[in-house]
């Protein structure tokens, strides 16, 4: 297969209301499946979400991964999402997350290394004129001086490519040690102060608000990668998305696959 570059493709733009996380699951899956369908043209969403969350990899035990009294106690949902990587600690305002859906021919001929490094260029830009020094840290990060940014997870499926990345925009350290249970056991011993230096938020980084940074991120994007369509869900992709939400991303068994 021959690679395509950024600008072979007319990217689309798709940044709404806030939805729930395992809404946010499904779409993701149904956006790979259209866009290795060619029913819709390749995309960068940026999400919202409507509550907090903790989002498990393809292939993580949910009782290794999470402290499932404690997500309870602070009313935080637990989901699984199609890729593979580490669990991610979500709470609105606090994250900026982003899916981009593409033909696998933009990354293909690349490792999975190779891949991640490719689709995150961009954010790395985006953040220099931010004033932040970042860099893709193998396998899957973004990190600065100050402490890792991001992280991604990538999946495939037939022809087409899922690459999201969820960033730090600021953090509750101690609410995270809490929930999550490799982070406390890798932090437990420094406390929550290295756990906030561990995780830099782009708040810290930047001083500027939220909205701001995705401004800015969206714009490097369409400067870089040669526009941007404005586009919104369709009505039958956010119906399909809302039976998958609730017939397998809501259920235990999807989200206890690897108990």
């Amino acid at each position: 297969m021959n690679r395509s570059q950024w600008q072979d493709h007319r990217w689309h733009l798709i940044h709404t209301q806030a939805q729930s996380p395992v809404l946010h699951m499904a779409l993701d899956d149904v956006m790979l499946d259209d866009v290795a369908n060619g029913v819709r043209p390749p995309t960068l969403r940026i999400w919202e979400w409507a509550g907090p969350a903790v989002v498990m990899g393809r292939f993580q035990s949910l009782r290794n991964e999470v402290d499932a009294q404690a997500a309870q106690d602070h009313g935080i949902e637990v989901v699984r999402r199609i890729s593979g990587g580490g669990a991610m600690f979500i709470e609105p305002g606090n994250t900026i997350t982003y899916s981009i859906v593409a033909p696998v021919s933009l990354v293909a001929g690349m490792t999975f290394e190779q891949a991640y490094e490719f689709m995150d260029q961009w954010v790395i830009q985006a953040l220099a004129g931010l004033g932040i020094k970042a860099w893709y840290q193998p396998l899957n990060d973004i990190t600065s001086e100050a402490g890792k940014i991001a992280g991604a997870a990538q999946a495939r499926r037939r022809g087409a490519v899922l690459h999201h990345v969820t960033m730090a925009y600021d953090i509750d350290a101690a609410k995270m040690l809490q929930v999550l249970r490799v982070g406390r056991e890798k932090l437990s011993d420094k406390g929550t102060a290295s756990a906030a230096k561990r995780v830099d938020p782009l708040r810290s980084q930047t001083g500027l608000p939220r909205a701001q940074v995705i401004k800015h991120m969206i714009e490097t994007f369409r400067q870089r990668h040669g526009g941007l369509v404005a586009d919104t869900l369709g009505a039958d992709e956010l119906a399909r998305a809302q039976t998958l939400a609730r017939e397998r991303f809501a259920t235990p068994e999807w989200t206890a696959l690897l108990p």
